[in-house]
């Protein structure tokens, strides 16, 4: 049997954490977003975790700590959820810090957005209405025009 190009269980697009202090991440994405072990931590000899993948929903998160010519690089990443409210309360309680509270948006999701210990930010959304795209394009200048106070 051939090999897949994508393994199973993954996607193409795969958000990869390069951060300090993975075992608090992976503490807090457990905590606040129920995520699973995919891959155990693959520790360095000096106990750094070199690499790790946590399943949040379907999708699975890879991440890993600095070294050499690797920086860390926290990132954005926008997680949809069935209850944006509740697991945003949670992440809250997981030791993340209000970025934005949750909110209707214009198009269509209601979302929240936090930011853990180790920079990265989570836009915590639910998917509340199918907005078609001429509303979506009304709604859209609207808020530009609000944001811009005109």
């Amino acid at each position: 049997m051939p090999v897949k190009p994508i393994p199973e269980g993954y996607h193409s697009v795969t958000p990869y954490l390069m951060v300090r202090g993975v075992g608090r991440l992976i503490g807090f994405l457990k905590a606040a977003f129920d995520a699973t072990e995919v891959v155990p931590a693959m520790k360095r000899p000096d106990g750094t975790i070199a690499h790790a993948e946590y399943r949040l929903g379907d999708s699975i998160v890879m991440m890993g700590e600095p070294m050499g010519k690797f920086e860390p690089m926290p990132a954005t990443i926008h997680l949809y959820v069935n209850d944006a409210d509740a697991v945003y309360e949670r992440a809250l309680r997981a030791g993340a810090t209000s970025i934005m509270e949750p909110a209707n948006q214009f198009y269509g999701d209601r979302s929240a957005g936090v930011k853990d210990s180790c920079g990265n930010i989570w836009w915590i959304a639910t998917h509340t209405e199918d907005v078609a795209a001429q509303e979506l394009a009304k709604r859209a200048e609207a808020w530009m025009k609000q944001q811009h106070g005109g």
